[in-house]
């Protein structure tokens, strides 16, 4: 039995029930991942903010299955004292289990908000959203954890809950369900389609409420925040151009292999270099059809190509002709922005590779004069004798940059933030010298 075609459908429903709080100071919160494309419908039905709230459970040491409390941002904890007391589990023993989920707990949201701050709760009504319920102890947690963060009304809402489950949530001065069926099936049950939502997906639909938030605030002086695309090589390839309201310098992405523009790693970094003043730019060097053949995320000469014509299509805006060029590539990406930074002429004032291959630029990095910065896992051992290897063979200004245990993907929490912050400084120190930051890393 299906009531649903999928989330967004899900959404909204849930959000024509919800009507009644257009207008109200309202803060939607999808629990990721599956509640925030149902919360995102939410939101745009009510006119009102989204923002993820993500929860991390603190299971027993011995037995972390058995949940003996739950944290969230801020600072925020609840514990269930008669497990922690039956269970003896120590300060020590509490604090040990805390760091560990907080630190996977900051990296989601790292990966998430990609820089955004969290929305105030301060004094407003939370509606907290997922695409379903099956017992509600974590949108318990959820709501509980909402009111700690200054939530004067907190409403759940969801498109499917059981009809037992609807008493059972006390931390909510509210709880609304489109269905509460008395014999109860799983959540995915009611939907056609309830295919697992990728972190990929709840970047994406944040990004798109933020750029929703900012073209709603009329009097805020903001300069560019649009989808864009680009005619390259008989195609036309998408991308996402933001650019300040005086622009001084663009920094132009290249993917790595098996990546895109709407990378949550990419889309953080970018989000910090926005934070710096800069422009970015995150284009898809091949279209949806190219993708699907592995050989083209693997061509060089073809993926520089496209950058360069991402770079001419951004001298031939009004906006940007003036503006200094940057690239920043990861993977793959990266051998594509030094092979198109070697053509004679390029306009590319500065190159940073996160994890990149700056080998499969091969004779072409010689050729190279942008000052390049080399940004590398320090558990990535292979790839790290790669960079030295290019090192070597660059007569630009070129400088590498260890990342102590971070893998190839900087998945370990800090590490991506390590980055964006060394990113920020080397693009700062040559695409804008005269607001460079100082303790910009040197040249070797």
């Amino acid at each position: 039995m299906y009531e649903f075609r999928d989330r967004v459908e899900a959404g909204r429903k849930l959000g024509l029930a919800l009507a009644g709080l257009r207008g109200k100071d309202v803060v939607v919160l999808g629990l990721p991942r599956g509640g925030v494309p149902v919360a995102a419908e939410v939101a745009k039905a009510l006119d009102a903010p989204l923002d993820v709230i993500a929860v991390r459970k603190l299971g027993v040491p011995f037995q972390p299955e058995v949940a003996m409390g739950a944290i969230a941002e801020g600072g925020a904890r609840v514990l269930d004292r008669r497990v922690v007391s039956v269970a003896r589990v120590t300060e020590d023993d509490l604090r040990t289990v805390e760091a560990r989920e907080r630190a996977l707990l900051e990296s989601r949201l790292e990966r998430y908000r990609q820089g955004r701050t969290p929305k105030d709760l301060t004094g407003r009504t939370a509606v907290i959203v997922d695409d379903g319920i099956a017992t509600g102890s974590t949108a318990r947690v959820a709501c509980k954890v909402a009111r700690q963060l200054g939530a004067v009304k907190v409403i759940l809402a969801v498109p499917i809950a059981p009809e037992r489950a609807m008493d059972s949530v006390p931390e909510a001065d509210q709880v609304l369900s489109l269905i509460s069926p008395r014999s109860f099936q799983a959540v995915g049950y009611y939907y056609r389609d309830f295919s697992p939502t990728a972190d990929e997906e709840v970047v994406r639909l944040l990004d798109a409420a933020a750029r929703r938030e900012r073209r709603d605030r009329p009097s805020r002086a903001v300069g560019v925040d649009q989808d864009v695309q680009i005619a390259a090589d008989g195609v036309s390839i998408n991308g996402d151009l933001h650019l300040p309201e005086q622009c001084r310098a663009v920094v132009v992405f290249a993917h790595g292999s098996g990546s895109s523009r709407h990378s949550p790693r990419n889309r953080y970094v970018a989000s910090v270099l926005q934070g710096a003043g800069l422009g970015t730019l995150l284009v898809d060097l091949l279209t949806p059809a190219e993708e699907v053949n592995r050989e083209n995320v693997f061509d060089i000469p073809l993926l520089a190509g496209r950058l360069r014509a991402a770079t001419h299509w951004l001298k031939g805006r009004e906006d940007t002709a003036r503006c200094r060029v940057g690239y920043f590539g990861a993977s793959t990406g990266a051998g594509a922005a030094l092979w198109a930074a070697a053509e004679p002429g390029a306009p590319v004032d500065a190159v940073v590779s996160r994890g990149g291959r700056p080998d499969l630029a091969g004779p072409r990095l010689a050729a190279v004069r942008a000052p390049t910065l080399l940004l590398v896992g320090g558990a990535d051992t292979q790839v790290l004798a790669l960079n030295r290897q290019a090192m070597g063979l660059m007569r630009a200004p070129v400088h590498l940059e260890i990342i102590p245990g971070a893998t190839h993907l900087f998945e370990e929490p800090g590490t991506l933030g390590q980055v964006a912050v060394l990113a920020r400084e080397w693009f700062s120190r040559y695409l804008t010298p005269e607001a460079a930051v100082e303790g910009a890393p040197g040249v070797s």
